[in-house]
């Protein structure tokens, strides 16, 4: 492993608005990796394959993205004073990156409040020309919500950890969330911009039940078409032991609604 690249450019990239630039195209044969830090009150330091590499990691922290070799990196969170890695907070865990692939590392809560942490894989296949890519992670220990546009519910009881994603026209849309099986708002609805040719994900991170609900918004270029005019129209990995940016929860969160709004849609 490229320790010290790691190092230098994690150093480089500690975002504590926890928002992050576009991510140009993964370099041919290299895996790209970020790392995003979301438990609540809990500085740590970032070991990989024994290297302290991310020194006095913050909450709401974003670091990468890092072009790496592929390969399996061994990573573990520890007490931002510890010697070593050998008592880890969270960890150790075994992170496999594939060439020409993007992923976001993420230490979060559990649906419980348990410490967690998921590897997941950031799609960068091509969007169709005007078109941009919402996914929305769940990673929070919240409760499931129901994501709503324009008055219609469009997915039902998204929880800790799922993803939902899709792409639609680049333009700004009206969005709202709602707790599972209810009907009135709690969050939105808010008007929210999605990108021409980039993947915005959005994370929902913190603990509702201690009030440390936040978010992190991160960006990622995927391989977009010639632009030929605007259409009109986890995978995760948890261990089994786990961006505060200028947004409110409810206009990130209401970003929700927007995965729906286009034909391509997944769910992990």
């Amino acid at each position: 492993m490229r320790t010290s690249i790691f190092a230098g450019a994690a150093a480089g990239t500690l975002l504590a608005a926890g928002l992050a630039g576009p991510a140009f195209a993964v370099e041919d044969g290299m895996a790209e990796l970020s790392v995003l830090h979301g438990i609540p009150d809990t500085p740590v330091d970032v070991y990989v394959n024994g290297e302290n590499t991310i020194d006095d990691f913050q909450p709401g922290d974003l670091a990468g993205p890092l072009d790496l070799e592929p390969g399996t990196y061994t990573v573990a969170l520890t007490a931002t004073d510890a010697a070593d890695d050998s008592d880890p907070v969270l960890g150790p865990i075994d992170l496999t990156l594939e060439a020409d692939m993007s992923y976001t590392a993420v230490a979060h809560l559990d649906a419980d409040g348990a410490a967690t942490a998921n590897l997941f894989t950031n799609d960068i296949s091509e969007t169709a020309a005007g078109e941009g890519r919402l996914t929305v992670r769940h990673t929070a220990a919240a409760p499931a919500v129901d994501v709503w546009a324009d008055g219609n519910v469009l997915f039902e009881n998204l929880a800790n950890p799922d993803e939902v994603m899709g792409d639609v026209p680049a333009a700004t849309y009206e969005a709202a969330v709602s707790l599972t099986g209810e009907t009135d708002p709690v969050l939105g609805p808010t008007d929210v911009e999605v990108a021409d040719g980039v993947n915005t994900i959005v994370y929902a991170w913190g603990s509702a039940a201690d009030d440390t609900l936040a978010v992190a918004v991160q960006t990622v270029d995927v391989h977009a078409a010639a632009p030929m005019g605007v259409e009109a129209g986890q995978y995760g990995y948890a261990d089994e032991g786990s961006i505060p940016m200028a947004v409110t929860i409810g206009g990130v969160l209401a970003m929700l609604g927007l995965a729906g709004l286009g034909v391509r849609l997944s769910r992990r």
